[in-house]
This record gives structure tokens, C-alpha cells and sequence, in this order.
């Protein structure tokens, strides 16, 4: 029912789009367009206002795009949601169809399937609905910015606008029939350790040495799979003016993730009590700010989202075993599910994405559009 010729024209046309988080404007604009052409009624929120609030160079940033389709059959209404920003090298993509059907970039920048593949299944469907005028549900489109970053523009989600209970976030990757029904809380943690300059060679006895201090911590504290549900990485180390100057300030920075919220907040603890000792030791000092940017959540097997889903690929694909996963990737069903919306994550046609060589294919695009409309049509 789906058109593959159609879809790949879509996903031609959304790649060529430059939308790096925070510069979504053009392609939010091509999509409002798109959504009213196909009868669906559209509003936004304040996002583009409070992201300009925190930082004033987010000129072209856009707004979280609510889109509605009233239903023309008794059901409950139904969330389908992607995202338009996409990470760097993301300016001048171009999407280039090989013959075997496998979609690339150029290779000097990454493709954008990661959302575009979402965008391009929701628009499909939409498109076949309303040629074939077949009966639907209330269907409700969200569409966020900056959701790269942490999922910051759907911090600014108004929830009002939303009557659906349960929906489907198009943004994962692996085969097409894969949802993830479980994800982490994701924490990030920066350590400022300051200690005290001096010059190193004539009177290192006057100095404190936050590099030292930072050193200490680290040592005491594990990283990489601390346990089978959590994960400590610390990735980026800043200070110091110069080879012969004890280093008076050290900033450190890492994350934190667990599908168990409670016990990643605990090891953010754990993490501050091990600085603030290691700085006490050598008359330092330590600030450890702790960010909890999206919280875990778990949607059983037994849910009717999941049976709805479940259904919609096997009706869809001929397939009777969707598999369903744990993802320690954060997305923005982290947020609808914090906020009563019982959402999943579904694969939609993006392999090795955030690098130049990600990719998708014409049969994935289409299968991933297939069972949106399946889930639409319910």
C-alpha cells in the first residue's frame, strides 16, 4: 500500500535540509507545510522562545510542531512521534541511492536517517490514509527539536496539547520490527576541583594541585559496565595554564546511565562523596553538579502498546516475532513516558548513525512506513 518510489523521494528532499539541533527552522517549515496539505491541523509551543532564553545565538531554532488528524472511527487516540535535528557533520547532506538500494551520504557528512527515516514513515502513512481514505483513530503527530543535545527541546513540551495515552517514538536503530520498550535515566556529572597556583618549580610547596585531587577521585571511582545495568564513563578533562604552574582548577565531566533511576542517582552520589574526599585529602575544594537529563522507563510486554505494536508488524511484515529490546540510549519517549504517555521506541531505518558512514535502504524505509500505517489504521 505504501509507495517505496514515493518514500524515497521524501527522504531525498528531508535529508537536503541542513537542521543541526537548534537550526530547525527550514525544515519545521517544510513540514508544517506538508502535514496541512494532508489535513492535519497544526500548533506549536514556546520551545524556539526558551532555547533562545538559554542561548541567544539559537536564532533559527524552531518550535516542537503538534500536529492532529482527527479520527474517522471509534478508537483511542494515537501518538507517532521523530524528531528534526540531526548531529554533525550534518550541513550540505545529500542522500545517494546505490543499486542495490542502500541510501548513503557522500561520505563528508553524516546521512540524517537518524530522524529522517522517522519522518519520512510518518509521512507516508499519512499520505496513504488520506489517498485511500481509510478509517483511522485520532492521530496525533509530534515533532521535536534539539533532541540530539539530551532531548533539550522536549523539555519545553506542553503536554495540554496531547490527548493520546500511548504512542511510538520513530527513532531507533536495528531491524525494522525491533521497538526498545526499556531505557536508561541518563545523568551527567562535572566535577570543578579547585586547588591553589603556584609556580612549580620555586615553590611548589605553595600550590594545591587540582590535577592531583582530580587524579585521586578518578582512581576510586569505576567506569565502563559498573554492573549489567550501569554504565560510568568520564570523557572529557580541562585545566591548568601551564606545564610549570600547579594547575588551580580541574574540571572533569562524564555521565552516568541506568535503566534503574534510582540507582543511577545513587552512584551520582557515591561519585560527589568520592570528589569531595579526595579534595578534603589535599586541602582543595570541589563542586560536583549532577544533571539528570532524561529518567528511566519500562513498558511491559503485556501493555497494549505493545500488543498494538506487536499486531501492526506482524500484519505489516508477515512476522509474528517483533523483537522487543533494552536500548541505553535516551530519547524523547523517555519524557512522554515520565508524563503518562506510554510510548515505545521503534526502529525506522538507520544503521550506524552519528558517524559519515550511516545508512539506510529503500526496502527498510518502506517497511518501517508499512507498519506506521498499520499502527495508524488499528
Amino acid at each position: 500500500m505504501v509507495d517505496a518510489g514515493r518514500i524515497t523521494e521524501e527522504f531525498r528532499r528531508l535529508v537536503s535540509f541542513d537542521a543541526p539541533s537548534f537550526e530547525e527552522r527550514e525544515i519545521a517549515g517544510y513540514l508544517k507545510k506538508k502535514l496541512k496539505s494532508l489535513g492535519l491541523s497544526i500548533t506549536e509551543d514556546a520551545a524556539a522562545k526558551e532555547l533562545r532564553k538559554e542561548d541567544r545565538s539559537r536564532r533559527n531554532t524552531a518550535s516542537n510542531i503538534y500536529a492532529k488528524l482527527p479520527g474517522t472511527k471509534v478508537g483511542e487516540p494515537v501518538l507517532f512521534s521523530a524528531h528534526l535535528d540531526t548531529v554533525s557533520p550534518g550541513i550540505g547532506k545529500k542522500a545517494i541511492v546505490r543499486p542495490d538500494g542502500t541510501i548513503t551520504s557522500a561520505g563528508d557528512t553524516v546521512l540524517g536517517a537518524d530522524d529522517v527515516s522517522g519522518l519520512t514513515a510518518i509521512l507516508e502513512a499519512l499520505t496513504v490514509i488520506r489517498e485511500q481514505n481509510l478509517p483511522h483513530p485520532d492521530i496525533e503527530i509530534l515533532l521535536t527539536v534539539a533532541e540530539e543535545p539530551y532531548c533539550s527541546g522536549s523539555r519545553f513540551i506542553e503536554y495540554e496539547r496531547l490527548t493520546a495515552k500511548r504512542g511510538y517514538v520513530l527513532d531507533l536503530t536495528g531491524p525494522i520490527g525491533t521497538a526498545a520498550i526499556k531505557a536508561p535515566s541518563i545523568l551527567s556529572v562535572e566535577a570543578v576541583v579547585k586547588g591553589h597556583a603556584a609556580h612549580a618549580g620555586f615553590e611548589p610547596e605553595k600550590g594545591i594541585n587540582a590535577l592531583t585531587i582530580t587524579a585521586t577521585a578518578l582512581t576510586k571511582i569505576r567506569t565502563g559496565r559498573v554492573r549489567k545495568d550501569l554504565t560510568v564513563n568520564f570523557g572529557t578533562i580541562q585545566g591548568g595554564t601551564g606545564k610549570n604552574i600547579v594547575p588551580a582548577e580541574v574540571i572533569t565531566r562524564g555521565e552516568i546511565r541506568s535503566t534503574n533511576g534510582r540507582l543511577a542517582l545513587t552512584e551520582a552520589e557515591r561519585i560527589r562523596k568520592v570528589f569531595r574526599e579526595a579534595a578534603e585529602s589535599y586541602h582543595g575544594t570541589v563542586q560536583v553538579f549532577i544533571t539528570e537529563h532524561v529518567r528511566a522507563y519500562s513498558v511491559p510486554k503485556q501493555t497494549k502498546t505493545v500488543r498494538m505494536y506487536q499486531k501492526a508488524v506482524s500484519e505489516a511484515l508477515r512476522c509474528t516475532t517483533p523483537e522487543c529490546i533494552v536500548t541505553y540510549g535516551g530519547s524523547d519517549a523517555n519524557r512522554l513516558n515520565e508524563h503518562g504517555i506510554e510510548t515505545i521506541v521503534v526502529a525506522c531505518g538507520m544503521q550506524n548513525c552519528h558517524s559519515t558512514q550511516e545508512s539506510t535502504t529503500v526496502e527498510d524505509l518502506t517497511r518501517a512506513a508499512s507498519i506506521v500505517l498499520a499502527l495508524m489504521t488499528q
